[in-house]
């Protein structure tokens, strides 16, 4: 076996696309035989609105030497990847709910077994994104079931009216 250094084998890698700018996610699915670029249709994950990537063979090299695999993810499983990750305490933007929702997949599909180490990485914070996650809770995301809904409260900037509703709330869940 070839020394690696400080691994002893490669990673695996995984890529993960927003379903309306997908190209390299549908060469995949020939085995790279093909690649086309696409017309990108509008996501929540505006930074990777991209239908032709400029380092599309560069992608591909890399994807191929790692055992690499490419998951897509529609609008509503990145906003719903990220819901579920808000509840934890993350509080993610939608590019990191389409790495998310990849992940559920490949876990789904047994790709990624219970025992794998894995690495998301997140590029943004959610607070640049609060419009998508008060629309997710709101219910008025185009293509978004919020299964994970959890409408805003909106109250008087008074201590006392704040207090009230947290312990109102918190009697609701007894």
């Amino acid at each position: 076996m070839k020394e690696l250094g400080i691994i002893d084998r490669l990673p695996r890698i995984a890529c993960a696309q927003a379903a309306h700018a997908d190209p390299l996610y549908r060469s995949y699915l020939t085995q790279f035989k093909e690649f086309a670029p696409v017309k990108a249709a509008r996501t929540a994950a505006t930074a990777i609105q991209i239908g032709n990537p400029v380092s599309v063979k560069k992608a591909i090299r890399v994807l191929k030497a790692f055992d690499g695999v490419v998951e897509a993810a529609t609008e509503d499983e990145l906003a719903e990847a990220s819901a579920v990750a808000d509840r934890t305490g993350l509080y993610t933007c939608p590019h990191t709910g389409v790495a998310l929702a990849a992940l559920f997949k490949l876990v789904r599909r047994k790709l990624i077994k219970p025992s794998d180490a894995v690495v998301v990485i997140s590029t943004a914070h959610g607070l640049k994104f609060s419009e998508f996650k008060t629309r997710y809770h709101e219910g008025t995301l185009p293509e978004v079931t919020p299964r994970h809904a959890n409408l805003p409260v909106e109250l008087p900037a008074r201590y006392e009216d704040v207090k009230r509703a947290i312990f109102k709330a918190l009697e609701k869940k007894r």
